[in-house]
């Protein structure tokens, strides 16, 4: 299986990068600039241990193309749309994941939600029904998912319209050791996005004793 992720080159994409390729799965790191991307997917390989799927870099066009099925789009939001637009044309046949979050150009603890609701439904609203988008791992650290020696410490709430997709997704993202939790369909994203916000406005106070938390979804005791 060989996977995309667009914007592949930024902190959250190279983490994902590292997780998928450890778990078996083939990577094509998407970049604006084919020949970055070949760079930072050459640095990620000489991280991972031996028996690791490959991690390839070229353009975000060329990605997509490589992609059998999942594309994950990880940049910051200010790119999402126009990103997307480039895109939609190779994106027949796949499922998008989106896994961006419309943190405030100025205030990263806060959201400024786009007027379709969320970034997954202006994705969605942007491509078309013909193209699912599952909105997933928008509360993770990226931090955590760059350190191969920490395990993911949150579990992942995945929604959007297409069940089927969302199934897909769900199976795929586990492979990364996680549990992940069906929310819905893309409405849910709405939710979830804003969720980030929160997490970084207790990562960072000195308040609190810890940084790069998660959320987690805990059964009762009786």
């Amino acid at each position: 299986m060989t996977i995309a992720i667009i914007g592949g080159t930024g902190p959250q994409g190279q983490g994902l990068a590292l997780r998928f390729a450890r778990a078996g799965v083939r990577v094509a790191l998407g970049s604006r600039d084919g020949i970055r991307g070949a760079e930072i997917a050459a640095s990620l390989m000489k991280k991972l241990p031996e028996g690791s799927a490959d991690i390839i870099g070229i353009d975000n066009i060329a990605a997509t193309q490589a992609a059998d099925e999942m594309v994950v789009l990880a940049v910051p939001f200010s790119a999402h749309n126009v990103t997307l637009e480039s895109l939609r044309p190779h994106l027949a046949g796949k499922i998008l994941v989106d896994i961006v979050v419309p943190l405030a150009a100025n205030d990263p603890k806060l959201v400024e939600m786009p007027p379709e609701g969320s970034a997954t439904e202006a994705a969605q609203a942007l491509l078309g029904s013909d193209i699912p988008v599952i909105g997933a791992l928008h509360n993770v650290s990226a931090t955590t998912l760059n350190n191969l020696d920490w395990p993911i410490n949150c579990d992942i709430l995945i929604c959007g319209n297409s069940l089927e997709a969302r199934k897909k997704v769900m199976a795929l993202v586990s492979k990364l050791d996680v549990q992940t939790y069906n929310a819905g369909n893309a409405q849910a994203a709405r939710c979830i996005e804003a969720i980030t916000p929160i997490l970084i406005r207790q990562n960072i106070s000195k308040a609190v004793p810890f940084t790069h938390a998660g959320i987690k979804i805990w059964a009762p005791d009786h």
